[in-house]
């Protein structure tokens, strides 16, 4: 069977949902800016995230963070199918927040686990999916995605919203807050070196060892998530590329292919809150 992929968002909530089936390599190191829930349907799914090597298998869940670094295989040849979800980060912690009456206010929601084996859970997610991608009545779809949020409770936790963070070096730390300030610009390893007080070799070593990208890399996955984000408020590609410091609309499309295996135009066109 062929690789393929059906996307369509949620206009009320922003949530993307995502059905795909993949043969041997699907996606390169990438990251969302939304939280993912996520069900393998069938297959093995393999995936790099947090230094470790995972494989969900079916009925398994998969929870990423915004941020959350990870790639994509299939380690067997009949290939797998998932059905996941792309939770935005403001609607989820508004969500969140009344569920958890007792939420501290200066702390933000987290995964426990990256992978699970919950069936109350895998089902949750499997219904709230089928409600929000089938587009059913907005009744449905709120009495489902409340269903999964009640049920992700018991994979959540509150973690402190700290700056600097202090699990990081702050010589990487500044590095990731100067890429994010300045990631339409033409940024150079020296530009970056400077900024943070430190050789450029010293700065690569200690970023590649923070994030598990080099500098670079990172930048370019930073664009790509931000792309995302303004082809869905309906910025063309050609718009999208000149705005984030790619070269054109063609160097855009290649990235954002390796990434994502859509073109930005077919991302564009299959999110739901734009005008045909």
């Amino acid at each position: 069977m062929p690789d393929w992929i059906d996307l369509k968002q949620d206009a009320d909530t922003g949530i993307e949902s995502v059905r795909a089936h993949f043969v041997g390599h699907a996606y390169d190191p990438h990251w969302h800016e939304s939280f993912l829930v996520g069900v393998t349907e069938q297959g093995v799914q393999q995936f790099h995230c947090r230094r470790t090597r995972h494989h969900s298998t079916p009925g398994q869940v998969f929870l990423l963070e915004p941020g959350d670094i990870h790639d994509g295989d299939a380690p067997t040849a009949e290939g797998f199918t998932y059905s996941t979800l792309y939770l935005e980060p403001t609607w989820l912690e508004a969500e969140l927040r009344v569920l958890f009456e007792q939420a501290p206010s200066d702390s933000l929601p987290s995964f426990a686990d990256t992978l699970c084996d919950d069936r109350q859970l895998a089902r949750a997610t499997t219904l709230a999916f089928q409600a929000v991608h089938g587009g059913e009545m907005r009744i449905v779809r709120q009495t489902a995605t409340d269903d999964l949020l009640s049920c992700l409770t018991g994979h959540l936790h509150w973690r402190k919203r700290l700056n600097p963070d202090p699990r990081l070096p702050l010589t990487a730390q500044r590095a990731r807050d100067y890429l994010h300030a300045h990631l339409d610009q033409d940024i150079g390893l020296d530009d970056l070196a400077l900024a943070c007080g430190v050789d450029r070799f010293r700065l690569t070593r200690a970023f590649k060892a923070a994030f598990g990208l080099a500098p670079h890399a990172y930048l370019i996955q930073l664009r790509l998530a931000r792309a995302r984000r303004l082809l869905a408020q309906g910025q063309t590609p050609t718009e999208v590329a000149m705005a984030l410091g790619f070269a054109d609309q063609s160097h855009l499309g290649r990235w954002f292919r390796r990434a994502y295996r859509l073109t930005p135009a077919d991302y564009r066109r299959r999110c739901s809150n734009l005008p045909d």
